[in-house]
């Protein structure tokens, strides 16, 4: 048999978790460092600081319990400002994560907007309280203030021009103010917004500002002269306005911009560019089918040539301008909660999530990049996936299942995941689907209009596809329906040979149906409350079914009896699957808890425990090396098989104890007392030591009347033990007082102990005093010279009392 064999029959009994994804935006501000390394993201009360490149929690810089309102990255990217609605200003070393500073009552109401110049100096806050602030960042105090706007501050913009810094803001007062910084005076006040200022930005020869608004238009001022220019309109409620730079490569855009172009993001959910010159549209982004997200902020990249999208639906959205704002990259910020997971590709490489969303969300399990798949119009609920990986199939509310090939090795995002088909009949929620084990031929679906439905898939071809947008998605037929259950749908199961298929309902009963003419076959009665997960076993005649009553049942295929019964899920248990060849199963439960369980002794042999709520979601790895496990709480765990390594590590324990017993029984024999009291100390065996002990005192020679213990060279080892082995020691000594057959070896080690060791370091010990307690009582019938004993652990219990 192989080592992979050996393994995969091995009972499985640890696992540890090696990985997790998890949350890190919630809404609200988004900065990235100018080096496009890290991201910053606020999550609730706390900001985490996130590897762009690997998806690596670098810090969690935890919040003042109050909700971030507004962050800045510093340019040269060693400080971040954060404001909270607490009113203070915390600055943070973004190397180490420490709070290196906070200014209390910044504002006298929250900071909504800031910005930092490009000298990384100073910040600017605009606040509810209808003022502007200036920092200075490093020195912590306030540079000026500035009032004159009516209402809440909206937006900021640093300007330097002719040597000279100035700062434009926005209120939502429906103006926009420029401020000299030197002379604090407000030199221009430009009226033509009639809704709050969402963006200002300034061209790149520094004589143009524009302003875009919730009124739907942008305004190009000539800050100088206070005169409006021009008024382009956008015909969306924007959020942000912004210039990109005039290096950027515009070579494969149809003719060249006349002028400087700028960027735009609002209601209608897209990025787009204009001309300044002429106020026309020169790119949008390709919209993303059936998305309903708006943009709350765009970032401008100016080294990779990128624009950042904030969305509304927690999602940081890349776009490259020169490849004509094409979605590059995505970072999902939060997932809400996550109801089913699948591996995806021949390696399994990837992991499919659904998260309480139309989106079906794909992790590069390796760096936990995610991909972002539009289709479907409301949340997905379900997934499965053919037997090599390379088809998905979702389930929805929107009462669709969409068939998907996945090429994962395809350059083009759009020729990544291609929806082939789209299987359209279903009256109510689709809430289970499975699909065929050994062919792509057939799936199954049900849902809560408590049908099943079998669809042909013989018709689409799953080879030589193209691109999403070059593709109509086939509709399969549905070649029978039937009424299964008498309540909702929560799970379907098709055994490996294609031949049957299990749905569990709500209904507390789990059915065994024929694929071929959905004929019913048995019926599993026996729940007490709904079948939340049906399994069939890929060796013996069995299925395994999972339910609200707490257990875990398996089930004859011959017979429809009831087998075994597995309890140990304080509440309800959402997900089963085999392992190890059928000799175990792994579970998932309503108490946040993954367990492991043998079938021939209905053990529980392991319990995984990473996770805060619900456990929805299971996925094993086909090499059962890796679990990974989701749920209510937004984090998927990754879970390592190693069973091997703890069982290889146990083995080599016993083989080092087993050396080391017989070294101590040849420094025995030897009457090698120095290293045998040493050795006895690594073995943990206190009666072997006091033995030991026992065997110096009564072994004293004439020449050795001046020793403690009876031996000068055991004195010795007492005298320079460390503090970690004086703890030990006096553990045991303690205990070994407690009998009085042990209580005069127990003595003279103590006085050893006290007097080859200062009070003030056994006041460090941990537990000392309470050591030294148990030890009095027994003292003065036992020891002849008690009274300095007794004196010495006075002085401690004094010191001990001094210092508290």
């Amino acid at each position: 048999m192989s080592d992979e064999d050996s393994r995969k029959l091995l009972i499985k009994t640890s696992f540890k978790s090696i990985k997790t994804i998890e949350s890190i935006y919630t809404g609200g501000k988004v900065d990235l460092t100018a080096d496009e390394k890290l991201i910053v993201s606020t999550l609730n009360e706390d900001i985490i600081v996130t590897e762009m490149e690997t998806g690596r929690q670098v810090h969690e810089l935890e919040g003042d319990t109050e909700i971030v309102t507004s962050l800045a990255v510093k340019p040269n990217g060693q400080h971040l400002v954060s404001a909270s609605r607490s009113m203070s200003l915390r600055v943070w070393d973004l190397a180490s994560g420490e709070c290196i500073r906070t200014m209390n009552k910044a504002h006298d109401a929250p900071v909504i907007v800031m910005t930092i110049d490009p000298t990384s100096t100073l910040v600017a806050t605009g606040s509810a309280d209808a003022s502007i602030k200036v920092w200075d960042i490093d020195k912590g105090y306030c540079t000026h203030n500035l009032r004159g706007h009516g209402g809440v501050i909206s937006a900021v913009k640093f300007h330097r021009f002719n040597n000279k810094w100035y700062l434009a803001s926005g209120a939502d007062d429906c103006t926009v103010r420029v401020w000299d910084l030197q002379s604090r005076e407000c030199i221009a006040v430009l009226k033509s917004h009639v809704s709050v200022i969402r963006g200002l930005d300034f061209s790149s020869d520094g004589c143009t500002l524009i302003s875009g608004s919730r009124d739907k238009v942008v305004n190009v001022w000539d800050w100088q002269a206070k005169k409006l220019k021009a008024t382009f309109p956008i015909y969306e409620t924007l959020e942000t306005v912004g210039f990109v730079s005039k290096k950027t490569d515009f070579s494969a855009y149809d003719g060249k911009p006349s002028s400087e172009v700028f960027y735009t993001g609002g209601d209608k959910g897209t990025v787009r560019l204009w001309d300044l010159g002429t106020g026309k549209l020169i790119q949008e982004q390709e919209e993303e089918s059936n998305s309903k997200h708006t943009i709350s902020d765009v970032i401008y990249l100016p080294a990779s040539q990128n624009l950042v999208a904030i969305t509304n639906d927690q999602n940081i959205l890349f776009y490259s301008i020169p490849q004509q704002l094409k979605r590059i990259k995505q970072v999902v910020g939060y997932n809400d909660e996550i109801v089913d997971i699948v591996y995806l590709g021949e390696n399994e490489t990837h992991l499919a999530a659904a998260t309480n969303s139309e989106q079906l969300r794909v992790y590069d399990v390796e760096t936990q990049n995610c991909d972002l798949v539009y289709g479907h119009k409301d949340m997905i609920i379900c997934l499965d996936r053919s037997k090599d990986g390379n088809v998905l199939v979702t389930g929805s509310k929107d009462k669709t299942a969409r068939i998907w090939k996945i090429n994962l090795d395809a350059q083009d995002y759009s020729e990544k995941y291609v929806c082939v088909g789209t299987c359209v009949g279903h009256t109510e929620s689709i809430g289970a689907v499975a699909f065929a084990r050994k062919s792509t031929n057939f799936m199954i679906t049900g849902g809560q209009d408590r049908t099943i439905k079998y669809w042909n898939l013989r018709d689409i071809k799953f080879d030589n596809i193209g691109n999403a947008s070059s593709i109509t998605p086939y509709q399969p037929r549905s070649l029978y329906t039937h009424q299964a259950h008498e309540k909702d749908i929560n799970t379907i199961s098709i055994a490996p040979n294609d031949r049957l298929f299990a749905t569990g309902s709500q209904d507390k009963l789990a059915k065994v149906w024929n694929v071929d003419t959905g004929d019913l076959i048995g019926t599993c009665k026996g729940h007490k409350r709904g079948v939340w997960c049906v399994r069939f076993s890929t060796v013996e005649q069995v299925l395994a079914t999972s339910s609200g009553d707490k257990t875990i049942k398996i089930w004859s295929l011959k017979d429809f009896s009831c087998l075994k019964t597995f309890e140990g899920h304080s509440n309800s248990v959402l997900r089963v699957d085999f392992l190890t060849a059928g000799l175990q199963l792994v579970s998932g439960g309503s108490d946040g808890l993954v367990k492991l369980w043998t079938i021939k002794t209905n053990e529980c042999v392991g319990t995984l425990d990473n996770h805060t709520e619900k456990v929805w979601a299971l996925a094993v790895r086909k090499d059962e090396k890796m679990i990974s496990s989701a749920g209510a709480d937004s984090v998927i765990n990754f879970w390592e098989d190693v069973t091997l390594e703890e069982q290889e590590s146990e083995l080599r324990e016993k083989e080092e104890f087993i050396v080391k017993e017989q070294e101590l029984q040849t420094y025995m024999r030897k009457k090698d007392y120095l290293n045998a009291i040493l050795l006895a100390m690594s073995l943990n065996q206190p009666f072997r030591l006091l033995g030991l002990f026992r065997e110096v005192m009564e072994s004293r020679n004439e020449n050795d009347l001046e020793s403690i213990t009876g031996s000068p060279a055991v004195d010795k080892i007492l005298a320079d033990m460390t503090s970690e082995h004086l703890e030990k020691l006096l553990g045991y000594v303690r205990d070994w007082n407690t009998n009085a057959k042990h209580s005069n070896v127990a003595q003279t080690i103590l006085y050893a102990v006290l007097s080859s060791h200062s009070s003030e370091e056994l006041v460090e010990l941990k537990d000392a005093k309470e050591m030294i307690e148990g030890l009095l009582p027994y003292t003065d019938r036992h020891y002849q010279r008690i009274d300095d004993l007794i004196t010495q652990s006075y002085i401690i219990d004094y010191t001990l009392q001094a210092q508290e």
